[in-house]
């Protein structure tokens, strides 16, 4: 399994976000995904959990655990389909 790490930053250096990306597909955890939408983290976190408790998405296949540097337990990343199902909601509801 090949993986790789890239960094996305905006024009004005505001936001920064360093992805996973593997198996072609884009893996982020939920304070990236915080920064990202420039939403609370708790906002990200109840979203994820309302989409794996009503099996919008298996949350077998769509989250790693991984160990990352300065990080005592392992790390939850998110799968895009995760990323694009909150993208969905959030449009939605605007």
């Amino acid at each position: 399994m090949e993986s790789q790490i890239l960094l996305y930053q905006t024009e004005d250096g505001e936001t920064k976000i360093q992805t996973r990306l593997e198996n072609e597909t884009v893996w982020l955890t939920q304070a990236q995904m915080a920064e990202l939408f420039r939403k609370d983290r708790t906002v990200i976190t109840k979203h994820i959990n309302n989409i794996f408790s009503e099996n919008e998405l298996n949350e077998k296949s769509n989250v790693q655990n991984l160990h990352i540097a300065n990080s005592d337990k392992p790390v939850k990343f998110f799968k895009l389909d995760v990323i694009k199902d909150y993208l969905t909601t959030a449009f939605n509801k605007n």
